[in-house]
């Protein structure tokens, strides 16, 4: 096992999204990627929300059932994300996601968004402890 820390397990460079950004473009960039959820900045590159495939689901049902598909990631996001610092140990992710069971947590290195630890990245990490 290289490490236990999330810098070492973290995606480096997530895809990110402003609270601008239409709903719908993040969704088909979620999808395209292959990713559950992004981190949504404000101007200053700081994380202040979520978006998952959990909220482009909403919206689609919201679509379906009143004609209005859309609106901003702002207007969908779950804001004020929980963080984690780069320098943490793995196993306090690993805890977070058991705690919380969100999708991934934006990491965060001198205050600046550095990449995301998800789910699987934990998993993957565990690999390496408990080999085949």
């Amino acid at each position: 096992m290289k490490s236990v820390r999330v810098k070492d397990y973290m995606i480096a460079v997530p895809v990110c999204f402003k609270r601008e950004t239409e709903v719908l473009h993040a969704a088909h960039t979620l999808i395209e990627l292959g990713v559950s959820g992004a981190p949504v900045l404000d101007e200053c590159g700081r994380p202040v929300g979520m978006i998952t495939e959990q909220d482009c689901i909403e919206v689609a049902l919201q679509a379906y059932y009143h004609g209005t598909p859309g609106g901003t990631v702002g207007d969908h996001m779950s804001a004020n994300p929980q963080t984690i610092g780069a320098e943490e140990s793995l196993l306090d992710a690993a805890k977070l996601f058991i705690r919380n069971k969100f999708y991934g947590y934006p990491v965060l290195s001198e205050g600046h968004l550095v990449g995301l630890i998800t789910r699987r990245d934990v998993l993957r990490a565990m690999g390496e402890f408990y080999p085949r």
